[in-house]
């Protein structure tokens, strides 16, 4: 087959989406498929098919559709910012997807409602549609409404939002969720059917990133004490400003740990800021965004994500492979993949004193420790299989093509 996986996203970029992007490329081609990226790139400034170096410039674009979606014919776009960039994103990246030609692929795979949505108003007709959703944009957006970017007409960007995510949910032939979770908001808040969506939970290249962890890196902080890990964006959602809270209070109690924050965002000078008040300025080091998190994880004694909205987090992987005792929080699908005091811990989102007290709790209990780490590796072995990930996606594939031949 030749296939095209699309994000609305830009790419490439640290992060979940990007990392099942080219792991499943990289195994559909080990099977004979032809497998293409799209995506934005350069901070939006482009469309482009990555492995190919095809790219559409915005710029080019924009004249045109300034002609078609202004402010006199669609008001209610241009009462609220996010929806009319959003408005104007969507038209640049269908007229690119168009440029580069869709006649060629026989199955095209969105990882986002975005693209989605899109893509399918430019569908060639005999080219299946599948997507994979990765998290709910609707849900991100209330989030930002509610507690980042409040404005006065922000029931508009709400309802907009919310009418993307019902739309590209069900633009595919298929949607591929990777818990319950998500597919309970798909169809209790947004009419999704039930036919509509499939489960599969991702896979993970997993020797590779054995092999990784094995792969010594320069400037890494020397300790003797234990190391607390969390790596992630630097972003309101992933609740880092609860961890620096938790160890704020986990200092009162001992001195043994070291914090590791890696990666990076728009909440890392804030962050900053939080850690000087609390006095953890010797105790939390800011890494930024770095190549050799399998590494960082060989050495870490245990793992936080205190996520206030999440999916299946890459990290969280990542931890359980290692084979490090992890701590989050019962956000979106983490309680699907994290079972409480048998493969890590699990708290109620925001809540400090329980985040402080297991993080205690792991860094006195040496056996402890090692029981759900030990635990969380056996898991990961098994359930994140990509063989068998691959296998799944594939089988939608075959599934949909073959309704489409009947047709």
């Amino acid at each position: 087959m030749k296939i095209l996986l699309a994000t609305y996203w830009n790419i490439p970029h640290v992060g979940g989406v990007w990392t099942y992007m080219v792991q499943l490329k990289e195994k559909l081609e080990s099977l004979g498929h032809e497998v293409d990226l799209l995506g934005y790139g350069e901070d939006n400034r482009i469309v482009h098919i990555v492995n190919e170096n095809r790219i559409v410039e915005k710029e080019q674009l924009l004249p045109f559709i300034d002609s078609i979606v202004d402010e006199e014919r669609f008001p209610d776009l241009f009462k609220n910012e996010l929806v009319s960039f959003t408005e104007v994103q969507r038209y640049v990246y269908e007229l690119a997807a168009l440029y580069f030609g869709l006649e060629k692929y026989d199955l095209i795979h969105a990882q986002d409602v975005i693209s989605c949505g899109c893509l399918k108003r430019v569908l060639p007709k005999h080219t299946a549609l599948v997507a994979t959703l990765h998290g709910s944009v609707a849900y991100e957006i209330r989030h930002q409404l509610e507690r980042i970017h409040r404005a006065s007409n922000s029931d508009i960007a709400r309802a907009y939002f919310d009418h993307l995510e019902q739309v590209g949910a069900q633009s595919g032939d298929a949607t591929i969720v990777a818990n319950n979770w998500l597919k309970n908001v798909l169809t209790n808040e947004f009419s999704v059917s039930d036919e509509q969506i499939t489960i599969h939970h991702y896979g993970y290249d997993i020797d590779h990133f054995l092999n990784r962890m094995k792969t010594k890196s320069d400037d890494i902080p020397q300790t003797d004490k234990k190391i607390i890990l969390f790596a992630g964006r630097l972003i309101e959602n992933k609740g880092v400003h609860y961890l620096l809270s938790a160890l704020a209070q986990l200092k009162e109690i001992r001195h043994d740990w070291e914090c590791w924050i890696v990666g990076e965002g728009d909440k890392m000078a804030g962050l900053r800021i939080q850690c000087d008040q609390l006095g953890l300025n010797d105790d939390v080091i800011f890494m930024k965004n770095r190549d050799d998190v399998p590494y960082l994880m060989s050495l870490a004694d245990l793992f936080v994500l205190p996520s206030l909205l999440e999916n299946q987090p890459l990290a969280v992987i990542e931890a359980q492979i290692a084979g490090v005792p992890v701590i989050v929080s019962d956000a979106g699908g983490l309680p699907e993949i994290v079972n409480h005091e048998v493969t890590g811990l699990v708290a109620a989102k925001g809540d400090v004193n329980a985040i402080s007290s297991y993080m205690n709790q792991l860094l006195e209990d040496d056996g402890l420790r090692k029981t759900l780490g030990s635990n969380a590796r056996e898991f990961a072995l098994e359930y994140w299989d990509m063989d068998e990930a691959v296998r799944n996606v594939l089988g939608v594939y075959q599934n949909i093509i073959n309704k489409k031949g009947d047709m």
